[in-house]
């Protein structure tokens, strides 16, 4: 089991909304959905890739096919102000000790508000097409703009 940022074996291993949709009157009613396989002392002192999920946890679905647009991340622009982190609806921005690393594309949908939250000029992250690779898009990043005066 990989214990880097890929987090465990089974991250991202399903489509989420590809299973087998039942009606309102056939979901069983008092149904407990645990997040965790088995008993989990204290899970929100591990790290998410350190957590054993269970196989119907949003951690182990991914939403990528969702996504037309996606963040691309400058590395040499970031100044680490964790404001993406924070304002990321969907927890997507891998950060570790106050460092932003990257981005989870798994559960990503690609609104842009990690962008928009961005104060860097130019923004160290920015919106490109899905099929946009990273090295096209950090080739074509702008350059910084000049204030007026």
């Amino acid at each position: 089991m990989s214990k880097g940022l890929e987090g465990n074996a089974n991250r991202g291993v399903r489509e989420l909304g590809a299973e087998e949709k039942v009606g309102w009157d056939q979901v069983s009613q008092g149904v407990v959905l645990n997040s965790f396989v088995g008993e989990t002392e204290n899970p929100a002192f591990l790290k998410p890739e350190e957590r054993a999920y269970n196989d119907f946890n949003s951690y182990t679905a991914t939403v990528a096919s969702w996504r037309i647009i996606k963040p691309v991340y400058n590395r040499d622009i970031c100044i680490d102000c964790q404001n993406c982190w924070v304002w990321c609806p969907d927890t997507s921005i891998i950060s570790r000790d106050k460092q932003m690393l990257g981005i989870d594309y798994d559960h990503c949908k690609g609104c842009g508000v990690c962008v928009e939250v961005c104060p860097t000029n130019p923004k160290s992250l920015l919106m490109f097409s899905e099929a946009e690779g990273a090295e096209t898009a950090l080739a074509n990043w702008p350059e910084k703009k000049k204030k007026e005066k």
